[in-house]
């Protein structure tokens, strides 16, 4: 399948996942199954990456500044505030998010489809497409801002401690700094950024998943191909969301 058919099936599979469900609290139960595997089994990874990148961007920084010598260490809370809201939590979570929850959806409906229990449910009548895809997407577009949220939370809180411990700035002047000049816009380009990366990670995965062909080496195949195209979507709409809001 070339390019632009696999892009054209990738849209035409998202416009059948839409479908009027026959019954909505089945489809409910499906969407909080799907934010608790996401969230729940995200947040360790998701909190202990968040802390370091922000203690290293911390540090890293405060060595520069240092070495210059004329600029104030207070502005380090500035730096590690606009650089973890605009970039590294919702990015950098987005993409620990790609390599384990989008494996893990493109497996699920891969087993499915190789072992003919997606069939069996057209069989029966089944909307497989609507079912299986849409709470998915919908509960991975919920659950991912918190997550991109507590990373940012956490990342602050990692960079105020390893630079007080570092000895490189006072409690004090990284309060100062995170208050400085704070522009409540970032946080909305936080959010749209992590509703369209939960997004991207579902419905890709979703539709490398759903479209497996083969056994469990082509199995293997689309859980790769999901992570990998789910990143490469993220860094593209990063830059295009970036460019276009800021």
């Amino acid at each position: 399948m070339g390019v632009l058919d696999g892009i054209g099936a990738y849209f035409i599979l998202l416009y059948r996942s839409v479908a009027k469900p026959e019954k909505y609290s089945m489809y409910w139960r499906e969407i909080l199954r799907q934010m608790n595997d996401i969230g729940v089994g995200s947040f360790g990874i998701i909190a202990i990456v968040a802390v370091f990148i922000g203690a290293v961007t911390a540090v890293q920084f405060s060595i520069k500044l240092l070495a210059i010598g004329t600029i104030p260490m207070w502005w380090m809370g500035g730096i590690v505030r606009d650089s973890t809201v605009l970039e590294l939590a919702p990015t950098i979570s987005a993409l620990l998010l790609a390599g384990k929850v989008g494996s893990n959806i493109a497996s699920e409906l891969g087993t499915m489809r190789i072992s003919e229990q997606i069939d069996a449910m057209e069989i029966m009548g089944v909307n497989t497409r609507s079912y299986l895809i849409m709470p998915k997407i919908i509960g991975s577009m919920v659950i991912v801002p918190p997550l991109v949220i507590t990373a940012m939370f956490l990342g602050i809180i990692g960079g105020l401690y390893a630079g007080t411990w570092g000895g490189f700035f006072t409690q004090e002047e990284y309060i100062r700094g995170l208050q400085d000049q704070f522009n409540p816009y970032y946080l909305t380009v936080l959010m749209i950024k992590s509703v369209v990366f939960g997004f991207l990670i579902a419905s890709i995965s979703c539709y490398k998943g759903y479209n497996v062909k083969g056994g469990a080496l082509e199995l293997g195949t689309a859980s790769t191909d999901a992570v990998v195209m789910s990143s490469i979507a993220i860094i593209i709409s990063n830059f295009i969301i970036a460019f276009v809001l800021l």
